[in-house]
């Protein structure tokens, strides 16, 4: 049965999914890149870019579950890049470059239609206008029998949280304190969600929890 799931999504110690002033010098935010120092030492990571070495423990473990499984992914319009409003033209193709690490469908929330990216590797971006629920569907039918994996931001998340449409939410809890930025929990209650910690391990770079829906 296909799982809706969030994965190694990335944390402050007080909070934040994300530094603030996103732009396209930060992405993801002043001092955002803090929260990921975890996945970026990871072979998993380190392969993605076309890199040698990197760790093979406990965070290269829960880099690898991000992408394994899903059929297809849905991320927010942010996290496919800084254009803001109506598509200028269609030369942004996404942070990544030619060869994305999804390698599956993509489905991006936005209020601007725009015709389909084909990308090197398998990634397909397809643009979404009406919604979270019509993308999810969307997303599970491209997946088929895998999984469709939740990919951020911080917005994105919540939504799909608020509206009770996750099963699994894995956050690397990074020991960096932000103190602006993003938050992802203020108004949402996990447990009345149905959510309890199913595992958790900790590393020198990250308090790795992983919270599931008691069925």
């Amino acid at each position: 049965m296909t799982k809706v799931r969030v994965g190694g999504f990335s944390l402050s110690a007080d909070g934040f999914g994300a530094g603030p002033a996103q732009s396209t010098d930060h992405p993801l935010g002043e001092r955002g890149r803090e929260l990921h120092r975890w996945l970026a030492a990871t072979r998993t990571v380190n392969a993605m870019v076309g890199s040698a070495g990197g760790s093979t423990g406990i965070d290269d473990g829960y880099a690898a579950r991000m992408l394994s499984g899903c059929g297809a992914f849905i991320l927010g319009r942010n996290m496919f890049g800084p254009v803001r409003g109506e598509w200028k033209d269609e030369s942004w193709k996404g942070w990544w470059g030619d060869n994305p690490p999804f390698h599956r469908p993509a489905f991006i929330l936005t209020h601007f239609a725009r015709d389909p990216v084909v990308m090197a590797g398998g990634t397909i971006f397809h643009f979404v206008t009406d919604g979270i629920e019509a993308a999810l569907e969307r997303a599970k039918a491209a997946a088929g029998e895998l999984d469709v994996g939740i990919g951020g931001g911080v917005r994105t998340v919540r939504q799909y949280l608020d509206a009770g449409l996750v099963d699994e939410l894995h956050l690397a809890i990074t020991p960096v304190v932000l103190g602006r930025g993003e938050r992802m929990f203020d108004g949402l209650d996990l447990p009345g969600l149905g959510f309890r910690v199913a595992e958790h391990a900790a590393t020198d770079f990250a308090l790795h929890i992983v919270l599931r829906k008691e069925e």
